[in-house]
């Protein structure tokens, strides 16, 4: 993969010595008002956020790489109370909580009032985007059309651009995509992503542990993942032990 000196640079703050993401991603928003206050998640209110945030980076920002932030309750408060170090990257996401539209066509949008700029100009060394994404789904064309306006702003800016794509089930009458569907869409979203100006896929695990314990099938699968990426790729944490 070719990258900028800007991109390169950036990346290696986001690494440690010998080249590691040692990450921690602390951009939750929404999810983290409920893990807060399971019973009324809306009475955690903006200043709530913001000291939880604070006093986690403080603590744990000193044995991480670098830190991954949301742009309302953790980046700038984090950087202008001291408690992210300045040795320690910094990665902020771009878009707002959540999803619009229905289930079955989930689409992702950047956070009003904020943009790749502005995440330069506070001096962050990475932009992450989450994009809920089903290769199938019939807006897939607008959510194609979304990275690709987020990596131009990167490749204008020299930022790197880690993309962390959400698989969904299509059919309505399913919550989840089977073990086999979650393996083809990761493996198809990699395929069609990594070749879009992206320089690090934040990829889900490419199928479903619970329903398919095999490890040498966790391997198998996670070869085909590294053959259809173009980019380097970490594997998202949540569900897998």
């Amino acid at each position: 993969m070719n990258l900028t000196i800007g991109k390169l640079r950036r990346i290696q703050h986001c690494a440690t010595d010998d080249g590691f993401f040692v990450i921690m991603a602390l951009d939750h928003r929404n999810n983290l008002r409920r893990a807060l206050n399971p019973t009324h998640p809306e009475a955690v209110g903006y200043g709530d956020m913001v000291a939880f945030k604070r006093d986690v980076v403080r603590a744990l920002a000193p044995a991480s790489s670098a830190v991954l932030l949301d742009p309302e309750f953790g980046a700038a408060q984090s950087v202008a109370a001291g408690a992210l170090p300045g040795c320690t990257g910094l990665i902020v996401a771009v878009e707002a909580t959540g999803y619009t539209d229905e289930p079955t066509a989930r689409r992702s949008e950047v956070l009003p009032g904020w943009s790749v700029g502005k995440i330069a100009r506070m001096g962050a060394s990475g932009v992450k985007l989450l994009l809920y994404y089903h290769p199938e789904a019939h807006n897939a064309a607008q959510q194609e059309a979304l990275v690709d306006e987020v990596a131009a702003a990167c490749r204008a800016y020299d930022m790197p651009l880690f993309l962390e794509p959400l698989s969904f089930a299509i059919d309505p009458g399913k919550k989840r995509l089977s073990s086999a569907e979650k393996r083809a869409v990761v493996v198809e979203t990699a395929r069609r992503f990594t070749g879009r100006g992206i320089d690090v896929l934040k990829a889900e695990f490419p199928l479903d542990v619970e329903e398919e314990p095999d490890e040498a099938v966790w391997a198998d699968a996670c070869r085909e993942l590294n053959e259809a990426s173009r980019t380097p790729w970490v594997l998202l944490s949540a569900g897998v032990s």
